[in-house]
């Protein structure tokens, strides 16, 4: 299968955004890593994901493009946060990120997707490394989400890019969404929960 060209547009524009954004999944993996930094990286995770997973929800033409239910996760932070010992009121309570939604079209939503998609890539490894350090949890249904199917939903996105960014306006309209969505990340990790 030949490389999709708008996840190497995408890969090589915001290629100085990446380990900003790779860095607080990085963190999880170190010797000093604690179920406590777990809880309040997914509490993070899910203040990000789960306006964005709303407004891919909202977006017009979406779903016709690609199966949202199998690419929604934020219900399984839910789970592994419960599973953790946090009450569904202190959940529903959890500060969420502004995401302005719905999304105008499917190439701003794609490119706020290439966002939360490309951390898929680094989740196998994470909970690997996390089974071996806090087995106690047991519980990684997030983490695990893309088991086994990971690079075959990258590759599925990257065709989906593809196919809505057929002109040069609609490439750079989704590029410029994904900067827009790594600088909402970049805040958000930042502490600015507005």
């Amino acid at each position: 299968m030949q490389p999709s060209r708008m996840l190497t547009i995408l890969n090589m524009e915001t290629r100085g955004e990446h380990s900003l954004a790779d860095a607080p999944w990085l963190q999880l993996m170190d010797l000093e890593v604690t179920r406590t930094r777990y809880l309040e990286h997914l509490v993070a995770i899910y203040g990000f994901e789960a306006p964005i997973e709303a407004g891919l929800a909202l977006t017009p033409r979406i779903n016709a493009l690609l199966q949202l239910r199998q690419r929604s996760r934020s219900g399984l932070i839910v789970q592994d946060l419960l599973a953790l010992g946090m009450s569904p009121s202190k959940i529903a309570r959890l500060p969420q990120c502004s995401v302005t939604v719905p999304f105008r079209d499917p190439g701003e939503a794609l490119g706020w997707m290439y966002v939360i998609e490309r951390a898929t890539l680094l989740h196998d490894a994470v909970r690997r490394y996390l089974e071996g350090r806090l087995s106690s949890i047991g519980s990684y249904e997030y983490l695990s989400a893309y088991d086994g199917v990971a690079g075959a939903r990258w590759q599925e996105f990257g065709r989906v890019l593809d196919e809505v960014a057929t002109a040069p306006q609609a490439a750079d309209h989704i590029v410029a969404a994904t900067r827009t969505a790594f600088r909402y990340l970049r805040q958000w990790f930042a502490g600015d929960h507005h």
